[in-house]
């Protein structure tokens, strides 16, 4: 949990930087990757993490230029990565003027439950990586170049003229 806001703040950068680092190796004709006929297709995972900025920062009365929870999924990866990053540089733009380090242990009532705002915090993070997480595997059986995020890829590995490791 975060004591400070600027230790959210420098999280969310580094965590939004390891997204983009991963959306920018989707294609157009990857979004439409699915391990399963009724699972989510990776640019509609991709467009769920790009739109839980706006609306989770909704719950905090801060505004967030970014897509609408009713946006359909583009099916053009460029745009995703362009209101991702909107997204995420407007959050970091509001954020400092709605919320300071007094108010982190503050309750906010947000999907019919009591929860403090570093919490929300918290969460919003850890939902970009758990999502993150499933688009890893979606690009895999995509055919795409996975990039690492807090270490090398298997492709990575080759690239560095090593073994992948087990």
């Amino acid at each position: 949990m975060y004591c400070k806001l600027q230790d959210f703040i420098v999280d969310f950068q580094q965590e939004s930087e390891h997204t983009l680092k991963i959306f920018h190796h989707l294609t157009n004709e990857s979004l439409s990757t699915r391990v399963y006929p009724e699972g989510r297709t990776l640019g509609t995972i991709a467009w769920h993490i790009t739109k839980t900025i706006p609306e989770m920062s909704s719950y905090l009365n801060i505004e967030v230029e970014g897509p609408k929870e009713s946006d359909p999924p583009p099916d053009n990866s460029n745009e995703i990565i362009a209101e991702y990053e909107k997204a995420a540089k407007s959050l970091l733009s509001e954020i400092p003027k709605k919320i300071n380090d007094s108010m982190l242990d503050e309750e906010i009532e947000i999907y019919h439950e009591k929860w403090q705002l570093k919490s929300i915090l918290y969460s919003l993070i850890k939902h970009e990586i758990h999502h993150r997480a499933q688009i890893t595997i979606l690009m895999r059986q995509a055919g795409l170049f996975v990039p690492g995020v807090y270490g090398p890829s298997k492709e990575e590995w080759k690239q560095y003229g090593m073994e992948p490791q087990e």
